[in-house]
């Protein structure tokens, strides 16, 4: 399996020590080799499904809650806007 670990990293934005980079290598191999497995298997006569186990989910209503958190959480971010976060631009045009 060959993939860039660099790479990898970098589109999802992760600054890796050497040592974190080769745990990851190690990981995402063990990884796709599972994968790999799982592609050998003959699922010919098994019906498709959303879950393992046939379950219902069960709901509740919902509840709405004021915040008590936004400025709080607000005021600790690098960039702010009125009520919202300011990020830097990330996709052109």
């Amino acid at each position: 399996m060959s993939f860039e670990i660099e790479k990898i990293a970098g589109l999802a934005r992760l600054h890796l020590k050497p040592e974190e980079a080769a745990k990851l290598k190690n990981d995402l191999e063990a990884i796709l080799g599972y994968v790999k497995k799982l592609e050998t298997l003959d699922t010919q006569n098994v019906s498709p499904t959303s879950h393992v186990l046939e379950i219902e989910n069960v709901f509740r209503p919902d509840q709405v809650n004021p915040s008590q958190v936004r400025d709080e959480v607000l005021k600790h971010a690098p960039g702010r806007e009125g009520n919202f976060f300011k990020v830097p631009k990330v996709v052109d045009k």
